[in-house]
């Protein structure tokens, strides 16, 4: 994924889809291969894409469809319409430097703008882009109301690091501060080319959010004429009667004047870029009208009331005006109910209207600060993978993939829901071991239907054919046909011979077994890549803001130095194997010096084997738990260090300490675990926790399927 920037609102109305397409347009002149994404639909059309590949032709993907995105919330399932999320930015952020996606927008009766947004902003890990918009507030009132809003998106607004965009910022005279209170952009009466804001007063906006550690990098001032909506748009907004269309595509509608005086007290409004609404009898306003548009102005139409239409040869008597292009409209409401409707029009842009979204991208791209926009572009930072992304990367890789897994454990109900879900979903191919009858009763009792083509092999008529096989492995050991019918009995051994013979790609199990059960075969049959004598595991700890690795939590119980330096590197090796950048900590009850013993030495001495056997990795050791993962603590206890306090592997020193410390995480912070992971076999085998969920065997399946792809390319 490419740098992320998440453009999210603090407030209803603030016109978050503009900012965003003008950071497209700042970003393209610069010739930055900008994409750009909205994930969850708004109410109605999906306006946003509409704009973007009117301005920038960019052809994002159809977003998440509102329906879909709120039951997945009521049901709490986050996570899987996070992973959706993550799926849809992928695709639109393709060959791309930056990605600018649009957060949800408040809208009436919406309560969960605001988590979602923040769901986004970890899950992408973006950059957040804030956007507010003055309501009559202060300065200092308005930047106080956008750092809290950024706050509960769970932006570290004390850092400084939050970006921040003031959007249709109007002046402090009377006219101005009396639209922005009323809560949005009025054009009634707005003059043709918009206020000027003075300069200090801008000023003073962004002072007001330095002050709140926001960094302003662009205040665009509310301008009239980009408000400023077609003649052809009010017609559909109404549901109008077009009696003459003249040029209603064209002509902007900039100020509105409601006629029921006499001529002569009603010509003093005719402005240039005037709404004319008068009464469909007052043939006197429509001939005046058109007289004052042959002497040169320029209104933008008529709106005729009451439901009466002027007799036609009214008409032909204004016809040179109209040949103009005077567009005239007629509804059947009165003129006060017509101009009430004219004022609570919709002013967000139309997916057509190509002259104002580029006047409107090309407004707020003038505006952005250009070093800003320059850092956007040159800056590196340490990307971290979020939970959403490393769960949507499994998926994907695996896919590609395409092995064939087995599941030993055929008729635990667990591992029979999963393989349906992995085969719907073409994760992997499954291979259930178990009486077929059994199989279908089970998945019948539980409301599963199993997809025609998953596979179901019988252990029991299956085993016959791998007794010579099995003998030849083993003989050396004394393997005898009878002794090895005996070892078929058990279906895990039948799994590991059909990877033994390359019929499956890799074995996952442990819903009913031990680790030592599931991982026994192997050792005997499979055994360990060449070059390496230890087995072990590491654990992919999915938090709230990133996943982290985890290892020896589930094999080795008391690893000398010469094994941690191994679990070290290969927790390293699978970390960058599944997207995380490794950073090791090699843990202990001391950091650095600062504690003595024989357990604290033999990390040192750990540390020390690992560096010299992998120098192109970040490892250090000694570390606290505290020291490797919190940034501050990091600093403090080994400011030298280059892995403290953005650990990303965390190498615990004995499997007491990992189990423990694992399962802790796990359960009390209500973490997904995904694992045991084993490595250093020569065919991917994995161990289930006998408390997993469906969940966590699909993930695993995943995760055997992209080793097994590892281990076949190299």
């Amino acid at each position: 994924m490419p740098r992320t920037l998440l453009v999210a609102p603090a407030g209803r109305q603030v016109g978050v889809t503009t900012v965003c397409i003008g950071l497209v347009r700042a970003l393209d002149r610069l010739g930055v291969r900008v994409a750009f994404a909205k994930p969850i639909a708004a109410r109605g059309e999906n306006r946003a894409a509409g704009l973007v590949r009117l301005g920038a032709q960019l052809d994002p993907p159809e977003p998440i469809a509102r329906a879909d995105a709120e039951e997945l919330l009521a049901t709490g399932d986050d996570q899987t319409l996070m992973e959706r999320v993550v799926a849809l930015c992928a695709r639109a952020a393709e060959g791309s430097d930056v990605l600018v996606v649009e957060g949800m927008a408040p809208e009436p009766g919406m309560v969960y703008s605001t988590r979602v947004n923040g769901l986004m902003l970890k899950a992408l890990d973006a950059e957040l882009v804030v956007v507010g918009s003055p309501r009559g507030e202060t300065p200092a009132e308005l930047a106080n109301a956008v750092a809290i809003a950024a706050r509960g998106l769970g932006a570290d607004v004390d850092a400084g690091a939050v970006d921040c965009v003031l959007n249709r910022v109007t002046g402090s005279t009377a006219e101005g501060a009396s639209r922005a209170g009323e809560g949005r952009t009025h054009w009634i009466d707005a003059a043709v080319e918009g206020e000027d804001v003075p300069a200090a007063e801008l000023e003073a906006y962004a002072n007001a959010l330095r002050a709140e550690k926001l960094r302003p990098i662009a205040i665009v001032p509310s301008r009239g004429d980009l408000a400023a909506p077609r003649v052809k748009d009010l017609a559909e907004a109404l549901g109008a009667k077009v009696l003459r269309a003249g040029d209603h595509a064209h002509r902007r509608i900039r100020s509105v004047a409601l006629c029921a005086m006499s001529v002569p007290g009603s010509i003093k409004v005719f402005r240039p870029g005037t709404l004319i609404i008068t009464p469909g009898d007052r043939s006197d306003i429509v001939v005046a009208a058109s007289l004052a548009v042959l002497n040169g102005m320029p209104l933008a139409g008529l709106l005729l009331t009451g439901g009466v239409e002027p007799e036609e040869h009214v008409f032909a008597m204004c016809e040179r005006a109209l040949a103009t292009g005077l567009p005239v409209l007629a509804v059947k409401d009165g003129s006060y109910a017509a101009a009430s409707a004219v004022a609570a029009m919709n002013l967000q842009i139309p997916p057509d209207d190509e002259e104002r979204v580029e006047r409107v991208m090309n407004a707020v791209a003038d505006r952005i600060d250009g070093e800003w926009l320059s850092g956007v572009v040159r800056t590196q930072r340490k990307r971290r993978l979020s939970p959403p992304a490393f769960r949507h990367r499994l998926v994907e890789s695996a896919r590609a993939a395409n092995k064939r897994i087995v599941l030993p454990e055929g008729t635990e109900p667990r591992t029979i829901a999963a393989a349906s879900i992995v085969q719907e979903r073409g994760i992997a191919r499954c291979v259930l071991l178990g009486n077929p009858d059994e199989v279908r009763d089970v998945a019948r009792k539980q409301g599963v239907t199993l997809p025609p083509s998953l596979e179901i092999v019988d252990p029991v008529k299956a085993a016959p054919r791998y007794v010579g096989p099995l003998v030849d492995r083993r003989r050396s050991k004394g393997m005898t046909p009878e002794a090895a019918a005996g070892e078929l009995g058990d279906s895990i051994m039948v799994g590991t011979m059909m990877m033994a013979l390359d019929e499956a790609d890799g074995l996952v199990s442990g819903a009913l077994h031990t680790t030592a059960h599931t991982i026994r075969p192997a050792l005997q049959i499979v055994r360990t890549v060449p070059g390496c004598e230890l087995v072990s595991s590491v654990f992919f700890m999915c938090l709230p803001e990133q996943v982290l690795v985890f290892g020896d939590c589930a094999v080795n119980p008391n690893p000398t130095a010469e094994q941690l330096a191994d679990i070290a590197i290969q927790s390293a090796d699978s970390a960058r194997a599944f997207g995380i950048e490794p950073r090791v900590a090699m843990l202990s009850y001391s950091t650095g010096t600062s504690g003595a013993g024989a357990d604290v030495e033999k990390v040192k001495r750990a540390t020390e084997l690992a560096r010299a056997q992998r120098p192109d990795l970040p490892i250090d050791g000694p570390l606290q738990y505290d020291a490797a993962i919190v940034p501050a603590v990091g600093r403090q206890k080994a400011p030298k260090s280059e892995v403290a306090g953005q650990a990303t592997v965390f190498v615990f020193p004995d499997l007491n300490t990992g189990n423990v410390t694992y399962k802790a995480v796990q359960r009390s912070a209500n973490v997904v675990s995904i694992g045991p992971m084993l490595q250093g076999l020569a065919k991917p085998v994995n161990d289930l926790s006998r408390g997993c969920l469906v969940e966590d065997i699909v993930f695993t399946i995943a995760l055997t399927a992209i080793q097994a792809q590892q281990r076949a390319a190299r």
